[in-house]
This record gives C-alpha cells, structure tokens and sequence, in this order.
C-alpha cells in the first residue's frame, strides 16, 4: 500500500493514542506478557498455574501490588519467580522508562507522547530535564537495589547457603524497593520479626521506594548544593510521609499494646508498629499476622494504604500529596482564604480539582469493587458466613487499589468473578482511576460555555 494511503490510518492512529492510553497499554502488554510466560510449564511446579492465577499474579507483579493467590516461594519454579523479579521491575519503573532510555542513548528520537509520559510520571514541573531525571532514576534504583541485596544477604547468610541467600536477598530488595511486597516465605517476613537489621532494610528500601524519584533526586542535589530551594513538592512528601509512619506506629503501638503486642520486649514492639505502619504505605511485607489485628489497627492500616506513596514513585494509592492538598484546602478555608497555599507557594486552582477528582474516585472504584466481592461469595464459604468478612473484603480492596499487598486471608479463597474484579482495581490502583477513565473518554475539544449561575444547597 503506498505510503500516502497510510497517512490517514496513521493520523487517526495518532490522534486517538493519546499519552494517557499510551501509558495504559505499555502497562497491559507487561501484563499479558507476564501471564503467557507465567503459563508454561517451566514457570510452576508441580502443576501449571490457571488462567486466572497467571493473570492474577503477572497483574499483582505488574502493579507492584504483591496479594497473592499462590505461594510464590512454592507453586513458583525459579524461572517463574525469575519472570516476577522482572514484573516488579518493569512494573516498578514502567516499560516507557525502559524504552525511552534505550532509544536516548541510542541517540534516536523521541516521541512527544513518550516524553510527556515519563515527563508527568517522575517529575512535577515540565522545565526539568526529563532525560537527566530518567538516567538518574536507572542509577538510583540499581544502586539502592544493590545496597539493599548486599545488607539483605548478610542476614538472610545465617543458617541457607550462599546462594539461597542471595537470591532471596536480590529477590526481596528488588520487592521492598519496588513497593510489590512479594515475598519467597510462606509467612512474608514473620519468621524475621526481631531481626534489626531485616526490619531496618525492607523499611529503608519500602520508604525510599515510595517518596518519588524526584523527591530524591532533589534531596541529593541539595545536600550537594544546599543554596539549591527543595520545591514545595519535595517539602510536602517529606514532611506527609514522616507524620504519616510516625502516627501509623505510635497508634499501632497503642492499640495492640494489650494484644497483638503482648509480652514482646520494647525493641519487638517498636519494631512490629513502625514496620506495619512503614509496609501499609504500598508494600505489603508484614512481620505479625494481619488478621489477628485489632479492629482499630486494621481502621489504621485502611488509611494508610488509601493514602499509599508519593507521585513519581513505585507505589500506588492516592498518593501523599492529594492527601496534604486536601488538607490544606480544608485548613485555608477555616482561615477564610479563598486560595491552597503553603510554604508562602499558592498551588494552582487546577492541581486541587484534580485532587478531589482522584479521591473521589479512588473511593467510588473501592465502593464498587467491595460491593461486587460481597454479592458474590467465595464458594468455599457457607452463605451464612459471608457478612462476616465484609471488613476482610473491604481490606482487600482497598489493599488491591492502593497497590499494598496486605490481606487479612482471604485473597486464597476468592472465586475467578472475584479475582478478576481484584485484578481490575489492581490496574486501576496502579495507573490511577482517573488516568484509567481519560483513557477510556473520547478526544474533545474543551468547552468554554458557561451559562447563567444558580445555587444549590450543599453541607
């Protein structure tokens, strides 16, 4: 077919791939991949994973989430955990990263719509040098990564062989780093609950994976020049991020101080709130069983994987700026200013419509998925029983969309409905609800038309 036949198919092509299906595919295509190479027979032992199972744990590894419906240090071949090693990764970064690094240092062009992905994905202003970001987000990560697997494999030394520990040093600061919280122990991190050096590492990994790449990259540069400004962005991930893990374990460690903490000594129990605060932040590594939690623990770790991580980073949820901006349009309206402002910086008019926007969608995509899980049961539960795990469904859901990988149980016994609704908030936790709906929406050109007001009442 001549080349000018093809210029409208590729026009149309153009106009219709908008960045934000771009992003979404890219995300899709790692998953099926996932789930084929998941599929052979070389992936599990000792019998091939189901459809479901294969697109549950390539989507859980994708989106960084880690719920499981197998074993992953069991059912899974060393191939088959290989090629979820290479999921989080991928997933971790997003395969618009990888591709648009190898085409820069190929010296070859790149596409306006790559770079606007990259671009919205790991840095907050458009004037920064995306490219200069991108190749310090592949150091970053190799090099945390390798710390990590380093300290991890002197400590997992102790009583495997030298290879075991290394391969489940790699695999678990490669899981931590990413937020995915898949883990080659039957029991996540139990069996380590005292171990300091364990603890310290995963949290170090979990934390610095979910602040964003551009949030580090700007700490560095300021300690490096420290009459360069950290943006208010940096300021206000850092300082959400910190009263969020401190308040998450002084409250974790109020509650289950009479129960889930009993009788641990004062270094177990610091260790056991702070980890379990630091993990419901997009992990989803635990060391005390989840389920055994009190009620107001688990009201605790709700909140703190609807939250999630920081924009520009590995893990999901509503992240901490929405959180930070809707409270600060709260706390600018009680002082009677009309404008968000903070640290002497007014954030734009359309940055909070977009937050409110994500939160209520965020919330409605739980809603809706909880809702679905309750009407139809697990058929390994009497009907009788199911009311009862309504808070355990609501948890999966929300863990689900925050892309945490905490589960009070359950995530074994849901049927294939339920797996597939699980998979698909999953991906919307992962690309964001409202990226997922853009994407979904036709191109059109925005309206200027305004008619004439009335008011409503509201409150």
């Amino acid at each position: 077919m001549p080349t000018d036949l093809l210029l409208p198919i590729r026009l149309y092509v153009s106009r219709r791939l908008t960045p934000a299906r771009m992003f979404i595919l890219g995300f899709m295509f790692i998953i099926l991949v996932g789930t084929a190479l998941l599929l052979m027979p070389s992936s599990a032992h000792p019998d091939r994973l189901s459809l479901v199972d294969a697109l549950f744990t390539s989507t859980s590894a994708v989106c960084v989430t880690g719920l499981a419906v197998i074993d992953v240090g069991t059912d899974l071949s060393l191939g088959g955990q290989v090629i979820t090693l290479f999921l989080m990764q991928a997933g971790g970064l997003g395969i618009t990263t990888f591709s648009v690094l190898f085409l820069g240092m190929m010296g070859l062009g790149i596409s306006s719509k790559s770079r606007d992905i990259v671009q919205s994905t790991f840095a907050h202003s458009p004037g920064i040098d995306f490219l200069h970001i991108l190749r310090s987000v592949v150091l970053y990560t190799a090099v945390i990564e390798a710390v990590g697997t380093a300290i991890l494999f002197l400590c997992f030394l102790e009583g495997s062989h030298p290879g075991t520990a290394a391969w489940r040093a790699a695999y678990h600061a490669i899981s931590a780093f990413n937020n995915c919280g898949f883990s080659l122990f039957p029991d996540s991190l139990m069996s380590y609950r005292d171990h300091l050096g364990v603890n310290l590492t995963v949290m170090s990994l979990i934390i610095v994976g979910g602040i964003g790449f551009i949030v580090i990259h700007e700490v560095l540069e300021h300690s490096r020049e420290p009459r360069k400004r950290l943006s208010a962005h940096t300021r206000i991930v850092i300082i959400t991020t910190c009263i969020l893990i401190v308040t998450g374990a002084a409250l974790i460690y109020v509650l289950e101080r009479g129960d889930m903490l009993k009788g641990l000594g004062v270094q177990s129990r610091v260790l056991v709130a702070l980890f379990q605060s630091v993990t419901a932040r997009t992990c989803g590594f635990n060391t005390i069983d989840v389920g055994a939690l009190t009620n107001e623990s688990i009201l605790v770790l709700l909140i703190l994987m609807f939250i999630g991580a920081s924009p520009g980073s590995t893990g999901g949820g509503i992240k901490t700026t929405s959180a930070a901006v809707l409270f600060l349009l709260l706390w600018n309206r009680l002082k009677g200013s009309t404008h968000v402002n903070v640290f002497n910086r007014t954030i734009p008019e359309e940055t909070v419509t977009k937050t409110i926007s994500i939160i209520f969608a965020s919330a409605f995509s739980i809603v809706l998925i909880t809702s679905f899980l309750l009407f139809s049961p697990s058929l390994s539960l009497p009907p009788d029983k199911t009311r009862h795990f309504f808070l355990e469904y609501l948890f999966e859901a929300v863990s689900a969309f925050g892309t945490v990988g905490l589960s009070m149980g359950v995530t074994p016994q849901l049927n294939t409905a339920q797996k597939l609704a699980v998979i698909i908030l999953m991906f919307a936790g992962r690309v964001g609800p409202l990226t997922l709906a853009l994407s979904l929406t036709l191109a059109s050109r925005k309206k200027s038309v305004a008619y004439a007001e009335e008011t409503v009442m509201v409150g």
